[in-house]
């Protein structure tokens, strides 16, 4: 049996060794050098990735919207600014020829508002009603946040079936058939509304035009648009198709009702304005 032995080592032979201090420090900074140029690449990239996602949902409820259309003889859903309404209430009233989708985006802590809405029976993913960037929770009645995501952040359009007014009206147009639109164009006409996360209540997107009925000296945002993506919002149109709109100016929720800017804000605000009544009068 042989006795195994272990020699010893040779002199002068070169072993394995660890990173010297410097060799550590030029590794570090490598690495933070590609984290700095590539963690901004990559916020973009998702960014890009839910801005794509918001307006893939909004094509989806555009079809939706579509769907009912075909059904309905080829009107629109309803969309009336009652956002007292809310379909989990005590008296249960929920009238759904009033509104396309009842209750609160901020104060909604489930989906069922949407899912007894008039669309979700053509697309029953409740996803496709919020937009991956909206980040915002829910809040209750004081004002207290919940770790609650919202379940909506999406508006329709009061040209699309709103106010009680006529197409014709010089006030608020109002559509309530699908066969109606014609100033704006469907192509021009705005549909679905991604809507600023501090704004957003019921589903109703309200812009004032300028009229005897809305007379202002300035003016004024009722609900604000979204700039969630690179300073830019979201869109659906009356013929099917979604866009983005790069904002000429931040969008900053100070109050409902809110003065325009006098500044890139008040371009932005008669772009929204022309896609819900052609003629701005301001």
């Amino acid at each position: 049996m042989r006795n195994r032995t272990h020699r010893p080592l040779e002199k002068g032979r070169n072993h394995q060794a660890g990173f010297t201090l410097i060799e550590l420090l030029v590794v570090i900074s490598i690495v933070t050098l590609l984290a700095a140029i590539l963690l901004p690449v990559l916020s973009q990239a998702k960014g890009k990735a839910e801005e794509v996602v918001c307006l893939n949902n909004l094509k989806q409820l555009q079809i939706c919207a579509k769907l009912y259309s075909q059904d309905n003889d080829f009107f629109l859903p309803p969309n009336r600014n009652v956002y007292y309404i809310n379909t989990l209430g005590p008296s249960a009233g929920f009238d759904p020829n009033l509104t396309w989708c009842a209750g609160l985006a901020p104060f909604d802590t489930t989906t069922e508002n949407i899912e007894r809405g008039l669309l979700f029976s053509y697309n029953k993913s409740t996803d496709i009603y919020r937009c991956p960037s909206d980040k915002s929770r829910v809040r209750t009645e004081e004002g207290k946040i919940m770790n609650i995501r919202r379940t909506r952040s999406y508006n329709m359009s009061q040209s699309v079936n709103g106010l009680p007014y006529s197409p014709d009206s010089a006030v608020l147009p109002s559509f309530a058939k699908e066969t109606e639109i014609d100033k704006p164009s469907p192509s021009k006409l705005l549909f679905f509304v991604d809507v600023h996360e501090d704004s957003i209540l019921d589903s109703h997107f309200g812009i004032p035009p300028r009229g005897p009925m809305f007379a202002s000296e300035q003016p004024l945002w009722w609900d604000l648009p979204a700039g969630r993506h690179s300073q830019g919002g979201n869109f659906s149109f009356a013929d099917g198709h979604v866009e983005r709109w790069r904002w000429a100016g931040p969008k900053i929720f100070n109050e409902l009702g809110q003065v325009v800017r006098q500044d890139g804000e008040l371009e932005d605000f008669l772009r929204v304005q022309r896609g819900v009544k052609a003629e701005t009068g301001f």
